[in-house]
């Protein structure tokens, strides 16, 4: 059988990549190959997406699949693309660091990168004093490690194993919060560190129960749930920004009043507490029954917008007037009456901004949940509702001929 095998592993082709077409919101990778003569493969650039290398890695792979797949009938995992690629989210994250570590440091590096993104998806399942783990975890070349200063480094013998999950999360608590990190070489943790750190560096920083990976201080993915996600885990305020372009807010203003409402609901998603902010479109705002203030604060101001995101604590919706971009109230009670769009697998805060918008035509309200999923709510209707319908799998028949077609339509 070894024979055969070599035979099949020399006859596998490396495609030739195709020139990327560079369509608006797509992201694709291209080859051609002797096997298979051309393909493309699309996938789509999300607004929320940290990086796009991991997911162009992963059509690069897909490319070589189908067009390995067509060397022979008897070829092993005839049919298998499908399910590797379902799983290939881990490898796709691992194929770019690779990439940008070979460009960056040659091909003479000593970092495994499989066993540091186990590890990482690991540590951050795991619970520490009823918490998941917060705090920064660097990881650097081996061979340049001992050139870096560390505030804090363990004898050689002492260095806790990278695989002892529960020891590394322990030793993150005195990291969380601060400036400081724990230094690995990707076996064990050497010691603790500042800054003066080298440039070319794996970073994961874990934030309970979610986190990133960065690459040279720059995004590549986030992970949660025990697998590795391209979203940036914020919310995506797209429908506010087109209903401010076409509100009558002043074009100077919109784009403040919207980095003012998404700094508000960021802060909300990470201190993970559910909120309400009413964004009052009226020239006199409305009387909505709460706690009034004075002065209203202007939100421009640094101090009045940290005071805002302390408000966002406590029950009930923020009044935030849009022609002037200053908070008029806060713990603002929304009611109104039925209608058919209530879901009641949402909580009351989602069907009380249904209500309230559908007899208050001129505002809209963003609804950030505690679990981070964030709703844009108009006249009674979620905004940016997926779409409950479901394509359904079956054959595409073959189109017929023009002739085919001109013999079966009617005189």
């Amino acid at each position: 059988r070894v024979p055969v095998l070599n035979k099949f592993f020399h006859q596998l082709v490396q495609p030739q990549p195709e020139k990327n077409p560079e369509l608006t919101g797509l992201i694709s990778f291209g080859g051609k190959a002797s096997t298979f003569f051309y393909q493309m493969w699309f996938t789509e650039h999300h607004p929320d997406m940290c990086s796009i290398g991991p997911t162009q890695c992963w059509l690069e792979h897909a490319v070589w699949l189908l067009t390995n797949e067509n060397i022979s009938e008897k070829a092993c995992y005839i049919g298998s693309s499908g399910y590797v690629l379902r799983e290939y989210a881990t490898h796709a994250v691992r194929d770019f660091i690779v990439d940008q570590m070979n460009l960056s440091m040659g091909m003479d590096v000593h970092t495994r990168v499989y066993p540091i993104l186990d590890a990482i998806l690991a540590i951050s399942k795991t619970v520490e004093e009823g918490a998941r783990p917060k705090g920064r975890i660097e990881f650097i070349e081996p061979r340049i490690l001992d050139k870096v200063r560390l505030l804090a480094r363990f004898p050689q013998y002492e260095r806790p194993g990278l695989d002892k999950y529960k020891h590394v999360a322990k030793l993150l608590q005195a990291s969380a919060g601060t400036e400081r990190c724990l230094i690995s070489d990707g076996h064990t943790i050497v010691g603790v560190g500042g800054d003066n750190l080298p440039d070319f560096r794996i970073t994961a920083d874990f934030k309970g129960k979610y986190g990133f990976l960065n690459l040279n201080r720059q995004p590549i993915c986030s992970f949660y749930d025990g697998g590795f996600h391209s979203s940036t885990l914020k919310a995506k305020m797209v429908h506010l920004e087109e209903i401010l372009l076409e509100s009558a807010v002043e074009s100077t203003l919109q784009h403040t009043l919207f980095q003012i409402i998404c700094s508000l609901v960021h802060h909300a998603q990470e201190t993970q507490h559910g909120a309400s902010l009413v964004i009052d479109f009226n020239i006199t705002p409305l009387e909505i029954p709460g706690q009034d203030v004075e002065e209203p604060l202007d939100l421009q101001e640094e101090r009045m917008l940290a005071l805002t995101k302390s408000l966002l604590i406590l029950d009930g919706a923020l009044h935030i007037g849009a022609m002037d971009l200053k908070l008029y109230r806060f713990a603002c009670i929304l009611d109104g009456s039925a209608i058919l769009s209530e879901d009641r697998a949402r909580g009351a805060r989602f069907n009380s901004a249904l209500r309230f918008t559908a007899e208050h035509t001129n505002l809209v309200i963003v609804v950030i949940s505690a679990d981070r999923p964030v709703s844009v709510i108009q006249e009674g209707v979620e905004l940016n509702a997926q779409c409950e319908w479901q394509p359904v799998s079956a054959c595409v028949p073959s189109p017929p001929t023009l002739e085919e077609w001109l013999r079966s339509s009617p005189e």
